[in-house]
């Protein structure tokens, strides 16, 4: 069932503006716009996601100072010195673990696109060797949840750069072997940019989060056992489902 939209065309007027016209002079001018239709929004969407996620991913975060991204560009080390992204995201990240290095949720709107996706990025060596170790011990289970009729269908493959082969520690012929030689481990859909200020937006949101979230978990197990390794008071134990307010 649609709902009110979460964005109005006001939304991506300004994001395809500030495409054209990258500086911080016109930002100044237009900040009234950008909190009225792209930050406030945004910000509404996650605390509505607050209470939407809980019934089946009450471990990730949705909160506006968790979950939104600043608009601004990190151009310290980049040579694109251009200073603003033309993109609002949000990422849902794992309570218990660092921002970018656990899998997440993740969603984006833009003057060329939005994007509903999920996976871990860009993990640390350790990280990915765990979920490597995960992987391989699992591949049954893990198996199972990429390959079912309706991810497939809905949210598509597990992609990512990959290694040309089979990383060390593991038999070229091992079942998982394509999924082993994975760097990260990425998956959803891109839309049309109209999708994002159209009724349905928010609410395909909510299911492909659905869709995403037990594959979600299964990559965060090893992430946050290895955490509870490495510092067992940064994480108390599991918390069920039902536990939490």
């Amino acid at each position: 069932m649609a709902t009110t939209p979460c964005f109005t065309p006001r939304a991506l007027t300004f994001l395809r503006g500030l495409k054209r016209h990258n500086d911080r002079t016109w930002f100044a001018e237009h900040r009234d716009a950008y909190e009225r239709d792209v930050r406030q929004p945004m910000i509404a969407l996650v605390e509505r996601l607050a209470a939407d996620l809980r019934p089946f991913a009450p471990e990730l975060v949705a909160s506006a100072r968790g979950s939104l991204y600043r608009i601004y560009r990190d151009t310290r080390f980049s040579p694109n010195k251009l200073p603003f992204k033309t993109q609002a995201g949000a990422i849902f990240p794992h309570r218990d673990l660092p921002r970018h290095r656990g899998a997440s949720l993740y969603l984006e709107i833009g003057p060329d696109g939005a994007m509903i996706v999920g996976g871990v990025y860009m993990p640390e060596p350790p990280d990915l060797h765990a979920l490597r170790e995960h992987l391989s011990a699992n591949f049954g289970q893990f198996r199972a949840l990429v390959e079912s009729p309706g991810f497939k269908r809905n949210i598509g493959a597990v992609s990512g750069d990959s290694l040309k082969r089979v990383p060390r520690g593991y038999p070229p012929d091992h079942p998982a072997a394509e999924y082993l030689k994975l760097k990260q481990f990425v998956f959803g859909k891109d839309y049309p940019a109209a999708f994002a200020v159209s009724p349905a937006f928010y609410d395909t949101v909510v299911r492909q989060f659905r869709r995403m979230a037990p594959l979600i978990a299964f990559l965060n197990e090893p992430l946050v056992a290895a955490l509870a390794r490495r510092d067992p008071l940064a994480y108390p134990g599991p918390v069920s489902r039902g536990s939490r307010g």
